[in-house]
């Protein structure tokens, strides 16, 4: 049973609810009242020195350039999309999201910010609304989004569909990025670094070990292959080892029956009747020695007390 969260995370995983801070907005600064201190699920303007880091960020990489780009775009068209946070008491604010928006302005030398101000209870609710938040509207890498999606599953118990109906995504698309964790950390960087792509990477987790992952990395990188080529040569390479693993099976199996085809040869010499031997895979199993007549069978229990005498 799930952990109750909250009504916030409940219209987040409700694809059905309308979310009142979906949608960007252009509001002037000046129409933008300041905080009460008091009120929650409303648009105002904070201080901007007076936000606390956001504890479940999911970015790792801030990129410089991008960030330049944003404070240029806020100086000509102001801040279309405010920034989220919550209360941590009535003069201070932790972030949910927004981070990159919040640096922006900070560099410029804002003292205010417009934020929408929103009530959470729970840690397990602050972590779910800042990584959806990001998950929409920040512009995450694969990896980062990867994390992001399995922090979702194992820290606040939300479902692949639960997470796939909140940002729009199909199921399969949240399994395939969860899978690039399994990639080992060469590969991730790659990715990260954008010298190859979330489709390089998907093809590269259907080879057998990382050795094998990173040469073909490596040779995609060096010789610009494309999506196509790497999963045209990771299909061939497979079938590959599949038919070798088949003829391996189908040899050790001939092996098998021939070896207990001469088993049963050499007992039938010895005891003058029809043996069979079934073995399975673990090495156990029976011997069964045939006869057709009293005689017979008195003749094969003097064989064996003969034998018996031998050995003992």
């Amino acid at each position: 049973m799930k952990p109750g969260l909250g009504r916030g995370l409940d219209a987040l995983i409700n694809p059905q609810a309308k979310d009142k801070f979906d949608t960007p907005i252009a509001i002037p600064n000046k129409e933008i009242q300041f905080d009460n201190g008091k009120s929650v699920d409303f648009l105002a303007k904070i201080p901007a020195d007076k936000i606390s880091p956001n504890p479940y960020q999911p970015r790792i990489e801030f990129d410089q350039s991008a960030l330049d780009e944003l404070k240029k775009s806020i100086l000509e068209n102001g801040l279309i999309q405010p920034i989220t946070v919550r209360r941590s008491d009535s003069n201070n604010y932790e972030l949910i999201s927004g981070e990159r928006r919040l640096r922006a302005c900070k560099e410029i030398g804002y003292k205010e910010i417009p934020a929408y101000i929103i009530k959470v209870d729970s840690k397990e609710t602050m972590l779910a609304l800042s990584l959806i938040e990001n998950i929409q509207r920040e512009k995450l890498n694969p990896i980062e989004i990867a994390n992001a999606y399995k922090r979702l599953m194992d820290e606040c118990n939300l479902t692949q569909e639960e997470i796939a109906l909140r940002v729009g995504k199909e199921r399969s698309t949240i399994t395939n990025t969860i899978r690039l964790l399994k990639l080992p950390k060469e590969i991730q960087q790659a990715l990260i670094k954008e010298t190859i792509s979330p489709g390089h990477a998907r093809a590269l987790i259907n080879l057998p070990n990382e050795t094998i992952q990173i040469e073909l990395m490596n040779k995609i990188i060096k010789k610009n292959l494309s999506v196509r080529k790497v999963e045209e040569f990771v299909r061939t390479f497979t079938e590959k080892i599949n038919e070798t693993n088949k003829n391996k099976n189908k040899r050790s199996s001939n092996l098998a029956e021939l070896s207990q085809r001469s088993l049963e040869e050499k007992l039938q010499r010895i005891l003058g009747t029809k043996v069979t031997c079934i073995q399975n895979k673990k090495g156990a199993g029976k011997i069964t020695v045939q006869f057709y007549s009293n005689d017979e069978l008195e003749r094969l229990l003097e064989l064996f007390e003969l034998i018996d005498k031998t050995y003992n």
